[in-house]
């Protein structure tokens, strides 16, 4: 059992005011701090609570970013809010698809900060692959966001802001006044973009409520994906506190060989994250956990890796995600051959697990999985250095 390092943690306990006006964003905002922020601005106490009702639908429901737009509200109120707040997104730097018709969206956040976005779309149903923080602190050496040194966790407006701005991107807010539209494009997020999810917890939490929220955006639970590499204080945390599917990067059977591809194996090896998921599935009341393994030429994707996975997660209701690995330039890995990944699934389902080899989406934009890394690290980061350098990332 190794040692438990202590986990820092960005908690926003208050809402922010934006430095350039003064306001507070509503976007993030949890329906509690919502109540609290309304009243701090002179909305009576027996107000509140309708009051949030009412501006939560306007934002998450219809997408509205005019409280001139609010026409529930009276025009003495919206003038009220239009004072003491405002409705902020990130901002979409660029947008690429690809011949799949995979969308990656580079999105710049506060402080000039860019995370990457990715939407794919399948046969009546769409996933968002959302960032939850800028950069990534675990060196995961198959994974090109790994390259890039962790520079601060996102606040859950941030994480919310991707969600809908895909939204705006695809046109899925419905009219004002119209009834639900329960066709989704975006019927799925997942939490397996730039960043590990439960180094920043309460965010990701806070984000994830607001989403699941009937009231707007309204996106099933089940419907939500959690990835991490295996942070194992929080997992049980994030069974109780969001409930959502987890998926656990796990990719490799020794400790041995997942301390290099997974270096947050050294502070909680296999046998002790493996102790801890098995409580997942009773805790959040969900189906199975997904096991994510990307097939690495030679390093392992053997049959007797297959065989020992089997017995590792022997009691765990589970299905594992075969990936095919997604090159990046200089990476210091090949994909396995395509023989070779389909004997190593074949093990596996015979042993009684679903194993479905994951079709590579994206790579053309560089969109697939483990390829997301934020254009100004990859083009500017000399200048980003010397930035940094002389104090002048005060956001960082």
């Amino acid at each position: 059992m190794t040692t438990t390092a202590p986990i820092t943690q960005d908690v926003l306990t208050i809402p922010r005011k934006l430095p350039e006006s003064g306001k507070v964003n509503l976007i993030g905002l949890t329906r509690d701090a919502l109540r609290a922020a309304l009243i701090e601005a002179g909305t009576p106490e027996k107000q509140a609570k309708m009051r949030v009702n009412q501006i939560w639908q306007w934002l998450y429901h219809w997408g509205v970013r005019d409280f001139a737009a609010m026409t529930n509200l009276a025009k003495d109120y919206r003038a009220l809010l239009a004072e003491r707040f405002v409705i902020e997104l990130p901002e979409i730097v660029s947008k690429q698809v690809s011949a799949d018709g995979t969308r990656k969206y580079l999105v710049r956040i506060a402080g000039g900060h860019e995370v990457e976005v990715v939407y794919i779309p399948e046969e009546g149903r769409g996933t968002l692959c959302v960032s939850s923080q800028v950069g990534c602190t675990l060196t995961c050496t198959f994974c090109h966001t790994g390259t890039q040194k962790l520079v601060r966790n996102l606040t859950a407006g941030e994480i919310v802001g991707q969600i809908m701005l895909a939204r705006d991107d695809l046109g899925e807010w419905p009219e004002p006044g119209t009834a639900r539209d329960e066709t989704r494009l975006l019927s799925n997020v997942v939490l397996m973009g730039m960043g590990e999810p439960l180094y920043n917890f309460e965010h990701v939490r806070d984000a994830m409520k607001i989403v699941m929220d009937g009231e707007g955006i309204a996106l099933s639970r089940r419907r939500i994906t959690l990835s991490t590499s295996g942070v194992v204080p929080e997992i049980a945390r994030c069974a109780e506190e969001i409930g959502c599917l987890l998926a656990v990067s796990f990719h490799a059977t020794t400790d041995e060989v997942r301390n290099v591809l997974v270096p947050i194996n050294k502070r909680w090896n296999i046998e002790t994250l493996l102790a801890t998921l098995r409580d997942y599935p009773r805790l959040s009341n969900s189906e199975r956990i997904t096991f994510e393994y990307v097939m690495l030429k030679d390093v392992n994707d053997s049959d007797a890796d297959a065989r020992r996975l089997v017995k590792l997660i022997a009691g765990i209701p589970a299905k594992i995600n075969l990936i095919p690995f997604n090159e990046w330039p200089d990476a210091p890995y090949q994909r396995s051959d395509w023989a070779r990944i389909e004997a190593f699934a074949d093990i596996i389902y015979k042993a009684g697990y679903a194993s479905p080899i994951r079709t590579p989406r994206g790579e053309d934009i560089m969109a697939a999985c483990g390829q997301l890394k934020s254009a100004t690290e990859r083009a500017r980061k000399s200048r980003a250095q010397i930035a940094a350098e002389a104090g002048l990332d005060g956001a960082a």
